[in-house]
């Protein structure tokens, strides 16, 4: 199959550079183990109030899904656990809850990654700002520290409601993981990618058992908005996935 044909719109597939975007982000996650087993979830917003979204189905593996895989999901709809497609419940109550509630978070992404969960198992589960990649998230992730079991209904409305700030990307998930939020596909998977980065420096920092050097809060602040405002990062960031995943792995796009 060319890569013109892969490119070729899929008039039969609803949402289908939607799908493509996402299907990218599920399976890069998995080349850089960040998933975990069949677990774990993605979502995005598809429609103008963020009630429709697309989602993985339950438990496929990151690494072998599809465009035409992903569930098209009405977080208002009562019926949904009762399809023969229901996803999986702990998805629904999570993400249906982020999306019912935050209009803003387009795209959710929670994943179980090692250092993200290393810092959730902290007892001070902040993100200090010890280098520019964690200085991008100064001021703009939220620590949940009152785990309360597996994300089913009661939990995801709980832990929706940690995000309404729009300024939050990140919520660190005490004891549990992280949930990534963003714009769309490629500004939750950029953002997704570069907490683990900065929680694995983080991390390794705290292991030499040295005094960190931490920048100041109005440094880190600057360096933020900065990042936030840094034009295109992120949409090139997915686009060269896409291309590297149309060389070696084509078969995400169907």
């Amino acid at each position: 199959m060319s890569i013109a044909h892969l490119h070729e719109p899929r008039t039969n597939m609803p949402f289908y550079e939607e799908r493509i975007d996402l299907a990218c982000a599920f399976r890069w996650t998995a080349r850089l183990n960040m998933h975990e087993a069949v677990a774990n979830h993605f979502s995005l917003a598809v429609n103008d109030d963020g009630s429709q979204f697309l989602m993985n189905s339950n438990q496929v593996h990151f690494s072998r899904i599809k465009a035409s895989d992903l569930l098209l999901i009405d977080a208002n709809d009562p019926e949904t656990m009762s399809g023969p497609n229901a996803p999986d419940p702990t998805a629904w109550g999570l993400h249906g809850a982020v999306h019912r509630n935050c209009r803003h978070a387009r795209c959710v992404m929670h994943v179980h990654s090692i250092h993200a969960t290393v810092l959730a198992s902290l007892a001070d589960s902040c993100l200090p700002p010890v280098d520019q990649n964690s200085a991008m998230f100064f001021n703009r992730h939220v620590v949940d520290g009152h785990y309360g079991g597996l994300a089913f209904e009661e939990e995801g409305e709980r832990c929706s409601k940690l995000l309404a700030d729009p300024k939050i990307k990140v919520m660190v998930m005490g004891n549990h993981g992280v949930m990534v939020i963003g714009k769309n596909v490629a500004d939750a998977f950029n953002q997704l990618y570069y907490f683990e980065r900065a929680c694995e420096t983080y991390i390794k920092a705290l292991w030499t058992g040295r005094p960190l050097r931490v920048l100041s809060d109005e440094t880190a602040e600057k360096a933020a908005s900065e990042m936030d405002d840094y034009p295109g990062q992120a949409e090139r960031h997915l686009s060269e996935l896409k291309a590297i995943l149309d060389e070696q792995e084509p078969a995400y796009r169907n």
